[in-house]
């Protein structure tokens, strides 16, 4: 392995270790990886020999499959576990479990965790690179590398643009890589919500503008990510009902009109139709909810080539 480029970061648990110049060359890296998935025969041998354990403590669909498809699609092997289908079930410990398959000589570790804290954790303890595929209601931040794609992709650049997100603020951990992904490339950042799933002390920690009303965070914005009610998170009930939550602050035709002329509309996924948003919405031109998926397979290559066998164009960047 040729190591870690100058500068940056050994491993990925959030978007606040790296800098705007990485954030961009991660998004360029993803877009001139993008049309290897257009291919009649989809790989490049660029991880060839290359083992990527999926670690997967927590269950999830599009993340770990994304992950899957990214590195197979780059030629490497890969190793899927789950909690269930480990000998953590037995009572062996997280450092232990990671100690065991790093013996297998593996090249990259991939986690996902209902902990907050395990990616670093892992990260300070293993000499691999260790990417962070949501832990707890900490950070998502592939998710948010992702969003920050597609949004270039539509608007054809992230600064100055006005974007809301809107939902559970509180338990989402793609909120605050968002948020972080975000402000850090120079958008202006609205939040909205009940007053029960608005985080503390947003506005000062985040840099964005906090509403506990839906309508003036979507007046004018260019962009919306709407988020999933985190109902696992939550500790008791925190709104009246999915009918009155959908009537107040989900996502239709009436409250879509709100947005800037050509605004688009994001979903990190799985969607409440009827509930985040009407069915209408989902299908819209505006929706680029499926664009993410796609976006989401580069944005993974990106990272595992960058992190684990950086390019040799870069050559002069590596330490």
């Amino acid at each position: 392995m040729k190591g870690p480029l100058k500068g940056w970061p050994k491993d990925l648990v959030d978007l606040d270790q790296l800098t705007e110049a990485q954030i961009t060359t991660i998004l360029d890296t993803a877009l001139s990886l993008k049309e290897v998935s257009e291919r009649e025969i989809k790989k490049v041998p660029v991880l060839r020999g290359k083992l990527v354990v999926l670690f997967f403590h927590e269950n999830s669909t599009r993340t770990r499959l994304s992950f899957e498809i990214a590195a197979k699609r780059l030629s490497a092997d890969t190793l899927a576990l789950s909690s269930s289908g480990s000998s953590m079930s037995k009572g062996e410990s997280l450092l232990d479990t990671a100690r065991n398959i790093l013996a297998m000589m593996p090249d990259a570790l991939v986690i996902r965790h209902g902990a907050a804290g395990v990616p670093l954790f892992l990260g300070d303890r293993l000499p691999i690179p260790v990417l962070n595929a949501g832990d707890g209601a900490h950070a998502h931040p592939t998710q948010a590398l992702l969003d920050l794609l597609t949004l270039r992709e539509a608007k054809g650049s992230i600064r100055g643009l006005k974007v809301a997100i809107v939902g559970d603020i509180a338990h989402s951990r793609v909120a605050r890589s968002d948020m972080t992904g975000l402000v850090k490339m120079g958008a202006e950042v609205r939040v909205a919500g009940p007053p029960s799933m608005l985080a503390p002390a947003l506005a000062e920690e985040y840099g964005v503008e906090v509403f506990t009303r839906v309508e003036p965070a979507l007046e004018g914005a260019d962009a919306v990510i709407m988020l999933r009610i985190q109902l696992e998170r939550q500790q008791g009930r925190l709104f009246p009902g999915a009918r009155e939550y959908a009537r107040v602050y989900g996502l239709d035709p009436v409250k879509a009109g709100l947005l800037a002329p050509g605004a688009v509309i994001l979903h990190p996924g799985p969607v409440n139709q009827g509930v985040e948003m009407s069915p209408e919405i989902y299908e819209s031109p505006q929706s680029l909810i499926l664009g993410q998926v796609t976006n989401g397979v580069a944005v993974r290559m990106a990272l595992l080539c960058l992190m684990v066998d950086p390019p040799e164009h870069l050559g002069s960047s590596r330490a």
